[in-house]
């Protein structure tokens, strides 16, 4: 099934129709001049208090972290300090990597819920530069990177409620946003993924509000159409889940039913030339919030949260820094050295030889954000 659009949308997108055509060949843009970002000061700071910054986090919150993993321990790696955010964000929800350079979008920050940050950091002077913002602020916007070009999809405007169907492509290059056409259904927190020249977006919430209900959608988008058409839906509708792909295949891992009260370890892979999922080994430690890279032939998953809803306040909140991978030929996990600052709602992408961790929540839901970031590497 094809979902009608406005064909004006495709001559904004002439140049990612020219790259659709020639995806291999094509050379990367080079990101333009930008101006440099200073790192915040502070760690932390709090969604309820006017973005107040703070260098500590409460004992009560500091008890909140889990770092023990259940599945075999694999090499441990080790994690370094890099370049703080320049201001404390979280529920960007993901982030994305694009010609060696890590682009974190939109989220809660400054005691607000739909900021239209965009910040990029280049590992080669570990700094991080303020970019063109998001034309529209929004949170737990499903980001994805191909043929130069870095797409911001859907979101919430409300605080992880009143999912939106905006979408827009920014065009490395020029640093600039343009619209394409828009989500054929609200949602926001859903997981997005480049493969063979288009961007998979699969599960998320939506509507109604009091619900916040989690979906199994599977839409794909052809930037060279500017067309959105449908796949096989998501077996166990949910959201906030770690999503990734790898040898062409697109793996969906843990994630939450409606709440992180209902956080699954449930994993799925998706063929697309089956059009279908199977199961796989699932996610050791149940969460959702989590990120999820691909690298060196495995899936690594860091981070998340849990915790239980009980007459308006939150008990027995978790928030993990577990890093444990998925070995797709074996399907089996093991773990590896935790995050030194266990977050949730992270930026994570892989440039060169690291996973890089920027941002997240520091305590379950969207209370702290944080501007801490770190990085991983196996060696």
């Amino acid at each position: 099934m094809m979902f009608h659009v406005n064909r004006r949308r495709a001559m904004l997108l002439g140049a990612a129709a020219a790259l659709g055509g020639q995806r291999a060949a094509a050379q990367p843009p080079t990101m333009p001049a930008l101006q440099p970002a200073s790192p915040s000061p502070e760690p932390f700071a709090r969604l309820r208090q006017d973005g107040a910054m703070t260098g500590h986090l409460m004992p009560g919150e500091e008890a909140q972290r889990v770092t023990e993993s259940p599945a075999p321990a694999g090499p441990s790696g080790r994690w370094a300090t890099r370049a703080s955010l320049p201001l404390p964000r979280s529920e960007m929800a993901w982030a994305t990597a694009w010609e060696g350079r890590l682009h974190v979008i939109g989220g809660y920050g400054e005691g607000r819920v739909d900021r239209t940050y965009h910040h990029i950091y280049d590992p080669a002077d570990d700094r991080w530069y303020a970019a063109s913002p998001l034309p529209r602020g929004a949170n737990h916007v499903a980001v994805a990177a191909l043929a130069g070009r870095v797409y911001a999809l859907g979101g919430f405007v409300g605080q992880n409620t009143n999912p939106i169907g905006d979408a827009y492509a920014y065009d490395v290059a020029v640093d600039r946003w343009m619209p394409i056409a828009p989500l054929p259904r609200p949602r926001g927190a859903a997981g997005a993924v480049a493969l063979d020249g288009r961007i998979h977006l699969i599960g998320g919430a939506s509507a109604p509000k009091e619900e916040r209900a989690s979906v199994g959608w599977h839409e794909v988008y052809d930037p060279g159409a500017d067309l959105w058409t449908l796949r096989k839906a998501l077996p166990g509708a949910r959201d906030h889940v770690g999503c990734a792909a790898w040898d062409r295949r697109i793996h969906v891992i843990g994630g939450r039913f409606n709440t992180f009260e209902y956080n699954t370890d449930l994993h799925h892979a998706y063929f697309p030339e089956r059009d279908t999922w199977e199961p796989r080994a699932p996610l050791p430690t149940a969460r959702s919030g989590h990120g999820l890279v691909a690298h060196r032939g495995r899936l690594f998953a860091m981070g998340g949260e849990a915790g239980i809803v009980a007459g308006g306040q939150i008990t027995q909140a978790k928030v993990f820094g577990q890093m444990e991978s998925y070995d797709p030929l074996a399907d089996s996990w093991q773990s590896h050295a935790p995050m030194p600052t266990p977050r949730h709602a992270v930026g994570a992408a892989l440039l060169g030889e690291r996973i890089h961790v920027a941002g997240g929540g520091a305590v379950t839901g969207g209370a702290v954000q944080s501007a801490v970031h770190e990085a991983f590497t196996l060696d």
